[in-house]
């Protein structure tokens, strides 16, 4: 695999941060939701999904923010609600401000789960992340996470994360 010589290849501390950081990314990822499934019967892009919702004005988001929100394509996010929806947590409704626009709305019953499932996720994170650095810490690894969102995101804002 030659290259011509222009790959800047990653050095060892590179490589250790970068490799670190998808194993950590993923086991944390698979945890959450083995954690929330076992306790709750949701994954954490469920939950995820819940907070939103319950964050948002009435309730309610265009499903096309929703999907930016939680870094899905329209299409996977689609799926998502509609399973959502037969278990009665979420609900989808026209756009009042035009006919063509989607809303995914939380119901009771997906405000409920979230109110059960909150102590569950939080304790998780709390034991998994928070207690694992130091407060300076969180704040260098926040302040660098914003900074690649960004890069990655092209629009310069970043969401609030679950």
């Amino acid at each position: 695999m030659s290259d011509g010589g222009a790959t800047q290849w990653l050095d060892d501390d590179e490589m250790r941060f970068w490799r670190s950081f998808i194993i950590t990314a993923t086991l944390l990822e698979s945890r959450l939701n083995q954690n929330l499934s076992e306790s709750h019967g949701i994954t954490h892009s469920d939950y995820t999904i819940l907070v939103f919702l319950s964050e948002a004005p009435g309730r309610r988001l265009r499903m096309s923010v929703l999907a930016e929100l939680i870094a899905s394509s329209k299409s996977r996010l689609s799926h998502q609600i509609a399973r959502m929806e037969k278990a009665g947590l979420v609900s989808r409704q026209e756009c009042d401000s035009d006919g063509r626009g989607v809303l995914a709305a939380l119901l009771p019953a997906g405000m409920d789960l979230l109110e059960r499932a909150a102590p569950t996720h939080v304790t998780a994170v709390r034991e998994l992340v928070i207690s694992q650095v130091t407060t300076a810490e969180q704040k260098s690894f926040a302040d660098a996470l914003d900074r690649i969102h960004r890069a990655l995101s092209g629009d310069g804002q970043v969401a609030a994360a679950s």
